[in-house]
């Protein structure tokens, strides 16, 4: 299935919504409206509340999560990332380091409007720096992962070309940070985020987790260019349709919450011209979001098989060990399993879907255009989210579990995020 024609929604230059001709100046002119205005608003609302991680009902289930080993490169990232921090000035370890139960975690947004005072933009950092931190993620990340990451930038670079804002949309407009100090024993771990992505990676002796996960493309693929063929989230997009499609009738009436992304149908509190209809964005840390749509327990074998292809198309950014704990968790709890379905199923028709149980949450959401003109949802717009609720976004769970088990741990007093 190809995607539609994102070219007819790419705006005049007298109408790009690009403000200035640098990140900071665009910044500027944008915090003036008050839709952002509002939206700054609530995410710090939402920042301000203590980290409980999301549920379904407001109550985190406990023991969900255990301390284990996973074979994580944790010696080949420690040596990566000693390696950046070698060459880092005092002023840049001072801005983008921050204790491991730093709040910090939680202070990525995924626009493109570059509030921070704080991290190392890899668009300003020398090549080196930048080529050092993406090492670090290369060494961290599964192969697939890491390509995918990186075609999630280029994208972004694609974007800003597209609508006369390279400074705003670049292939290293991004932030990162560290946090704790790289080890064998303690947890530590590292930030990447800016428009479309944002990477959260906690690691913790032989253990390690990469959530919340934030991942997007505006258009999703490119015509022209030095990235030309260059397509994102295809395979999410296919497997999800064809897993919806695989249902049978009454299969189909119990996953479909609404027939429309954009009709009267959609469930109360759903904002679709701002947030699209993911639930897990920036500074939804907490947000409870009860289970909808089709049980896992009403799965046939042939659609739990579909089910779990497309989990692993969103947890395969981790290496492998970690991949296969993490895919042994999500079947452990498949019983428990919900996937719901919001708008059409014909080709190229707008969707959203959800997967959701105790120890992963996921979405993807075709969103309405930006920075490109389209009024509302499209297939060439695409925001995808991976959390895991229950307490253990940001490895917190874990990293409460080893200072409570610790005794070299027992004089120090634990903070949450």
């Amino acid at each position: 299935m190809g995607r539609s024609d994102y070219r007819k929604f790419v705006p005049l230059p007298e109408n790009s919504k690009v403000q200035g001709g640098t990140a900071r100046e665009h910044a500027n002119k944008v915090l003036n409206s008050p839709i952002i205005k509002e939206i700054l608003d609530g995410w710090q609302k939402m920042y301000a509340v203590p980290y409980k991680g999301m549920t379904v009902d407001g109550e985190v289930i406990q023991g969900l999560f255990n301390l284990r080993s996973e074979s994580v490169p944790t010696e080949q990232a420690i040596i990566a990332a000693n390696h950046l921090i070698g060459l880092l000035t005092e002023d840049q370890l001072r801005v983008s380091s921050f204790k491991i139960f730093s709040k910090q975690w939680r202070n990525w947004q995924n626009t493109e409007i570059y509030l921070e005072d704080y991290g190392l933009r890899l668009a300003e950092v020398s090549k080196p720096v930048r080529d050092a931190i993406l090492e670090v993620m290369r060494v961290c990340l599964s192969q697939k992962g890491y390509q995918k990451t990186r075609n999630v930038m280029r994208l972004n670079g694609f974007l800003g070309d597209l609508v006369g804002g390279p400074n705003i949309f670049g292939e290293f407009t991004y932030i990162f940070n560290l946090f704790g100090t790289p080890s064998t024993t303690e947890p530590w771990g590292w930030q990447m985020f800016g428009h479309h992505l944002c990477l959260n990676c906690l690691i913790l002796a032989d253990q390690m987790t990469i959530t919340p996960t934030f991942m997007g493309g505006e258009p999703c693929n490119a015509d022209e260019g030095p990235h030309k063929g260059l397509s994102i989230f295809d395979d999410e997009e296919r497997c999800g349709l064809e897993l919806m499609r695989s249902f049978s009738k009454k299969q189909k009436a119990q996953a479909l919450v609404a027939h429309s992304m954009v009709g009267g149908d959609l469930p109360e509190g759903r904002r679709v011209r701002h947030d699209g209809l993911h639930l897990g964005g920036a500074y939804c840390d907490n947000r409870i979001v009860p289970y909808e749509g089709l049980s896992g327990v009403d799965f046939t074998r042939p659609q739990r098989n579909k089910l779990l292809g497309l989990i692993a198309e969103y947890l395969g950014a981790l290496p492998t060990g970690p991949f296969e704990a993490k895919m042994e968790d999500v079947e452990d709890h498949f019983k428990d399993m919900h996937f719901c379905w919001i708008g059409g199923q014909a080709d190229n028709q707008p969707f959203y879907y959800r997967i959701q149980s105790p120890v992963t949450l996921i979405e993807f959401d075709h969103h309405a255009g930006v920075f490109l003109d389209n009024a509302e949802p499209r297939d060439f717009h695409v925001h995808t989210l991976v959390r895991t609720p229950n307490g253990n976004d940001y490895g917190v769970d874990l990293i409460r579990q080893h200072y409570d088990s610790s005794p070299h741990h027992k004089e120090h007093h634990y903070n949450k995020i």
